[in-house]
């Protein structure tokens, strides 16, 4: 059987998988709703991708995991490879854009920005808590103005005359946005005010201090967006790739950084039938008092972290009793 590789990227919002063969080739994908709930929806990336994925041919030999819940969903799945975004989204956009040198992503409830020279991500930022340049903003004002947030971005174009919508936080912006109606001007260019809005928070806050240098690749669900991607074009003035892939690209990296890791283990199907508990602990064993995230399959422990000094270390196999 030939070797596969398994790469997740788990996110507040969505959730993606990605398998790939020992050629970087996409073997099976897809893409998610967490719905707040990390471990039940990598159950059901899982069941999907086991659908999609030919068993007699291939074996997955490494998994990899990153994203916010990256510790949590690694120890689910037994990864070999557990990183940052940061690392994963600048792994799998290289792979498929060697010369890019800035990476622009926005996803559901965070954005950052990526420097690369020469294949290498040499600086980064991410947003604050202001969710205005975020996806989780666009779907917001999508239902305030009833229309599909898929459609924003071709309705965004449409327009003539966009609306000018203050970008400097949300609550600012939804303010604005109502006062723009008020005042009677169309959805269409409202949408398009909307989609300049994000552009602009965005490189005034995640891009302040970057020098934002072509060949620029724009990532995430927001790369989706026509009226965003054409308001970072206008804004940049240059142009702004977007792959078709550009929503997968954390898992994608993932998947490389398992295929290229030494270490092996062959990945399970059977985790959709597992029961997985977390549990918190508060040590108290010394001053830090840390706060210890534990991971239970069945009852029995199988990670932990959160520790600061060996006083807080949990010894896996420790039985519990879920109540």
């Amino acid at each position: 059987m030939e070797n596969a590789f398994l790469g997740i990227d788990v996110g507040s919002i969505s959730t993606k998988g990605v398998i790939i063969d020992e050629n970087e080739n996409i073997l099976a994908d897809e893409y998610i709703w967490t719905e707040g709930n990390p471990i039940e929806a990598t159950k059901k990336l899982v069941r999907i991708l086991e659908k999609n994925f030919d068993k007699t041919k291939y074996k997955i030999v490494g998994t990899g995991t990153t994203g916010s819940a990256r510790k949590l969903v690694g120890s689910i799945v037994n990864a070999t490879v557990v990183k940052n975004e940061i690392t994963a989204h600048a792994i799998g956009t290289t792979s498929t854009h060697p010369d890019v040198r800035t990476i622009l992503e926005i996803g559901g409830q965070d954005s950052k920005i990526i420097l690369v020279e020469n294949g290498i991500a040499v600086d980064y930022a991410m947003n604050t808590l202001c969710a205005a340049g975020t996806g989780a903003f666009l779907s917001s004002q999508s239902h305030r103005l009833g229309i599909p947030v898929e459609e924003m971005g071709k309705i965004a174009l449409e327009s003539k005359n966009p609306a000018s919508i203050a970008a400097r936080c949300t609550v600012f912006a939804e303010s604005d946005l109502v006062h723009k109606l008020q005042m009677g001007h169309s959805k269409t260019d409202i949408v398009a005010g909307l989609c300049n809005s994000v552009v602009a928070n965005y490189i005034n806050n995640v891009g302040k201090g970057k020098k934002i240098v072509a060949p620029i690749v724009f990532q995430g669900g927001v790369s989706k967006n026509e009226g965003v991607v054409k308001a970072f074009k206008d804004a940049l003035g240059e142009e702004v790739h977007v792959d078709k892939n550009g929503h997968l690209m954390g898992a994608i990296g993932s998947a490389i950084l398992a295929k290229e890791s030494t270490k092996r283990n062959e990945f399970s199907f059977d985790i959709e039938d597992v029961e997985f508990v977390t549990r918190e602990v508060i040590c108290g064993k010394c001053p830090n008092n840390c706060e210890i995230i534990c991971v239970y399959r069945d009852d029995m422990l199988i990670d932990s972290w959160g520790n600061r000094c060996e006083k807080g270390e949990i010894k896996t196999g420790t039985k519990y009793k879920v109540s």
